[in-house]
């Protein structure tokens, strides 16, 4: 049984994320406070502190919850049958990280791409897409559908880099809001993957 502050300490970590999300939604990450999480959530900093490192480790879990999420999503839809369909696997991704820049700059940080201060879920939600395509790669190579005379899992970490690369040219850029990051990413997988002659 759970001891009642062990219980009490859950349940604010849970308050925390949950006014945390609703300002989000509202705001978006960009626009997330700790000064408005702690006032709606009804507790001292020192307490949104105790649970999390900063303001980026609240977002680290939550960003890292919603990876996870649409990582499940990609997974229910079971293996793509070519390079255009893992690229629309992998639209709802690059639209998610699109949204703000704060998303892009945390997953880059937290998941140790930029060796700087990894977090457990980011980095897992890292490992859980390089595992995912590299069993992808391996179906579509067998069906002789890309190229073979690459390992799978190196090209699933290429495609990694270039999910990077395209989001780091879409904050760098000027672009149309109406181009999505995937449409920029279907040139790489195509050229990345195609089989050679």
């Amino acid at each position: 049984m759970t001891r009642a502050p062990q219980k009490r300490r859950l349940e604010t970590r849970a308050r925390l994320l949950e006014v945390a999300a609703a300002i989000i939604q509202e705001q978006g990450y960009s626009g997330l406070r700790v000064e408005d999480v702690v006032a709606r959530a009804g507790v001292a900093k020192g307490t949104l502190f105790s649970h999390f490192k900063d303001k980026d480790g609240l977002l680290a879990v939550l960003i890292g919850d919603e990876v996870m999420r649409l990582l499940d999503g990609m997974e229910a839809g079971g293996a793509p049958q070519d390079a255009a369909e893992l690229t629309a696997r992998l639209a709802p991704h690059l639209d998610y990280v699109g949204q703000d820049r704060v998303i892009f700059d945390l997953l880059l940080r937290y998941s140790g791409t930029t060796a700087a201060e990894p977090d457990e879920v980011v980095t897992a939600g890292f490992l859980r897409q390089v595992a995912l395509l590299t069993r992808w790669l391996q179906l579509l190579q067998a069906a002789g559908r890309i190229r073979r005379d690459q390992p799978p899992e190196l090209l699933a970490e290429g495609i990694q880099a270039f999910l990077n690369h395209v989001l780091g040219v879409w904050f760098c850029m000027e672009h149309d809001d109406e181009t999505p990051p995937a449409k920029a990413l279907a040139p790489y997988l195509q050229a990345w993957l195609q089989p050679a002659p």
